[in-house]
This record gives C-alpha cells, sequence and structure tokens, in this order.
C-alpha cells in the first residue's frame, strides 16, 4: 500500500509538472500569435485610415465606401486587441507570471466591462478607448518612431471622436430627469472626461495639428499644468475644473454645449459657496472667497456673454444690466477702486441668485452681506424693538 501510495503521489507530480510546462510553453506562444495578428489588423487600420484621410479631395460615393471599409477593418482591430486580453493577459495574471501594468490593465478592462448591462453607450465608447491606449502603451514599448509616427494621426482622430462622444452622452443624460444624486455622478464624469482629454490627447493634437484654436487656449492649457502636480486642497480642485470648463469653450462647443457648461459653472458655483461657509479658518475662507470671484466673472464673461438663447426674457434684460454696469468700471482708473467696485457688482449679481432659495442659502447670504458692509456698499443699521416691556437691540443690513 505504502509503494502504491508513493508511486500514485510521484505520479501526481509528474504530470502536474509536465502540465505546468507546457501552459509556460503554450502562453507566450498565444502571446506571439496574438501580437503578430494585432499587427497585421494594426497595419491594416492604418492604411485604411490614410487611403480615408486621402479621399476628402474625391467624390462621396467613394467616401462613403472608403469610410465602410474602415469601420469594419477597425472593427477587427480591435477584435484582436479584446483577444489578446482574454487569451494572454488574463492567462498571466491567472497564472501569477503578470507585470503590475498587465495586472492594472486587466483589472481596468472588468471596470469598463461591468457597466455594460447598464450604460451600453458608455460602455462602447469607454471599451473603444481602453483598447486603443492599451495598444498605444504597447507600441510605446516596442520603441519603434516610425511606427509611432505613422500610428500617431490615427490614434488622436479617434481618441478625439471618442471623448466627444462620452461627452455628448453625458450631456443628453444631464437633460434627463435625474435625482440630485445621480446628477453630481454626471458632473464628476464630465469633469473626469475633461481632464483625461486635455492631459493625454490634446498634447498629441497639439504637436500634430497646429491650429489658432490650440494657440488660444496656451494660456489656460499652462495654468491647467500647474494643477497637475502634487495633491490638490478641496479649493484647487474647484480651481482646476474651473481652468478645464475655460477650455472646453474653445475645444467642445458642440460636444459639450453651452447650456450643458452652464450647469457645470453653477455646480462649481454651488461647491465654492459651500467651502466658503463650511470653512472656519478665516485664511482659507478668503481663499475660497478670492476663488468665487474669478469663478463669477469667468460664468458671466466666457460664458453667459455668448449665450444668445435664454429661456425667460427677464433673467436676459437682467444681464444686459450686468453687462453694461461690468463695462462702465471699465471707466475706473483707480486699480483698487476698480476691484472693489467689481467684487460689489459680482457679489449683488450673485446675491440675486442664491435669494431665489433663502432657505437653502441663509449662511452664504449672511457671508454676502457681510462683505458688502466691509466693502462699503452696504450699512449696518441698529433697530430697536419692543417685545414684553423690554427693549432689544437688533441688527439689520441695508443698502446703501
Amino acid at each position: 500500500m505504502e509503494e502504491r501510495s508513493l508511486k500514485i503521489y510521484a505520479d501526481k507530480t509528474f504530470f502536474t509538472k509536465i502540465t505546468s510546462t507546457i501552459t509556460k510553453m503554450l502562453i507566450p506562444t498565444k502571446i506571439g500569435i496574438n501580437g503578430m495578428l494585432i499587427s497585421m489588423k494594426r497595419n491594416n487600420v492604418l492604411k485604411a485610415y490614410e487611403m480615408l484621410e486621402e479621399s476628402k479631395e474625391q467624390d462621396s460615393s467613394k467616401k462613403e465606401a472608403l469610410q465602410k471599409k474602415y469601420e469594419d477593418i477597425f472593427s477587427l482591430y480591435l477584435e484582436a486587441i479584446d483577444k489578446h486580453i482574454m487569451d494572454s493577459i488574463y492567462k498571466k495574471v491567472k497564472n501569477d507570471t503578470a507585470t503590475e501594468f498587465e495586472k492594472n490593465a486587466l483589472s481596468q478592462y472588468y471596470e469598463v466591462i461591468h457597466i455594460k448591462e447598464t450604460e451600453y453607450l458608455e460602455y462602447k465608447y469607454r471599451k473603444q478607448k481602453y483598447l486603443l491606449e492599451l495598444d498605444y502603451e504597447t507600441i510605446k514599448e516596442l520603441n519603434k518612431p516610425k511606427l509611432m509616427e505613422r500610428y500617431n494621426p490615427f490614434y488622436t482622430a479617434k481618441m478625439d471622436s471618442l471623448y466627444k462622444g462620452l461627452l455628448k452622452h453625458f450631456s443628453i443624460k444631464l437633460a434627463d430627469n435625474l435625482s440630485y444624486q445621480n446628477k453630481d455622478e454626471i458632473y464628476e464624469k464630465i469633469f473626469k472626461v475633461l481632464e483625461e482629454y486635455i492631459t493625454t490627447i490634446l498634447p498629441l493634437k497639439m504637436q500634430n495639428e497646429p491650429s489658432a484654436t490650440y494657440q488660444e487656449i496656451v494660456e489656460e492649457y499652462e495654468k491647467f499644468e500647474n494643477y497637475t502636480v502634487g495633491k490638490l486642497d478641496q479649493n484647487e480642485g474647484i480651481e482646476k475644473r474651473m481652468v478645464l470648463l475655460a477650455i472646453s469653450r474653445k475645444l467642445f462647443t458642440h460636444s459639450l454645449p453651452l447650456i450643458v457648461a452652464e450647469q457645470c459653472y453653477i455646480k462649481l458655483l454651488k461647491d465654492v459657496r459651500s467651502l466658503i461657509v463650511d470653512t472656519r479658518i478665516l485664511k482659507k475662507q478668503e481663499k475660497a472667497y478670492a476663488l468665487l470671484i474669478r469663478l463669477i466673472e469667468d460664468y458671466n464673461i466666457k460664458l453667459l456673454a455668448t449665450k444668445i438663447y435664454w429661456d425667460k426674457p427677464t433673467k436676459r434684460e437682467e444681464y444686459k444690466t450686468f453687462w453694461k454696469n461690468y463695462q462702465e468700471l471699465e471707466k475706473i482708473k483707480n486699480k483698487k477702486e476698480y476691484q472693489k467696485q467689481k467684487e460689489i457688482l459680482f457679489i449683488r449679481a450673485d446675491l440675486k441668485e442664491v435669494y431665489q432659495n433663502e432657505n437653502r442659502y441663509y449662511k452664504i447670504i449672511q457671508f454676502y452681506k457681510k462683505k458688502l458692509v466691509e466693502l462699503g456698499a452696504m450699512k449696518e443699521l441698529k433697530n430697536l424693538c419692543k417685545s414684553e416691556g423690554n427693549y432689544i437691540g437688533r441688527k439689520a443690513l441695508c443698502r446703501k
């Protein structure tokens, strides 16, 4: 019995070793085969893309045929990359032979896959984007400058369209009757997509496609770069998003319509108001207040000034009055006085907005009134009222 037991154990170990060896041999082979397939499909899609680009000057019927051919080849290319993940990376992770990059790649893959049933359109854009990013990283690892030079125009053009597709999808979702919490989730997704695009795709487009549009955003882009280093506090996080919106008004006029950008600005205004009233440290509160003034100026000058259609004519007339007063400020030569009058104009404009929901914004209303008193735009008066034979002092704020 002992001899038989030892024999079975020995056989099991022997076959386990053989299986393990064969698996290790097959996995690199599979990777090699998938790598060759991806390389072939990649070359095909690049040829199809280049032919499509050259056909811009040709008749429409030929362009349509080339467009269809390009889309079919592109689908096959993505399928090859997808197969590589399932056949190669998955097995390497399972056998504990994967690198950190491969482990992260598989983790991100499942993050994309899990939204397929609930958010199919978002899934479609995100999966294509993910697969392209994966192959782009692979090409960088190959260190083939000529291939990268050829791949970049295709990659930036396709990624540009996918990011714009995502933004358009989120813009449409905001128009739905969503709960407050769900809307906040969409805002987060919009800002995340904007940041990803400006971090990864915009530098490539600025390098490959010199354009007057990019020259217009250089200053804002340089501001954004300052927020990509180190950990940001809440105030800096809002500042970064304000810069993202400023850049988006130049790059995404169709995929992120003005009405959606306006809602994003309103969301940031709510965030910075909350930051002001929730902050107990005076220095941080003043920093948040300075940000609020800049945000109100951006919202009114960079967005509302370009607004053509207004839902309420009264709002349009109010803005005309605001704009007239803002232009009048240009006549003030003293810089300190100019800044003071600008603050007064902006606070009064925002005070009108928050008064529409006084119960919710009573704290910021009090803060605004105190600021107007400090700026000399309101007076603080002491009123006396009688209650059960006693006089009680009560402070009241009145506009000058």
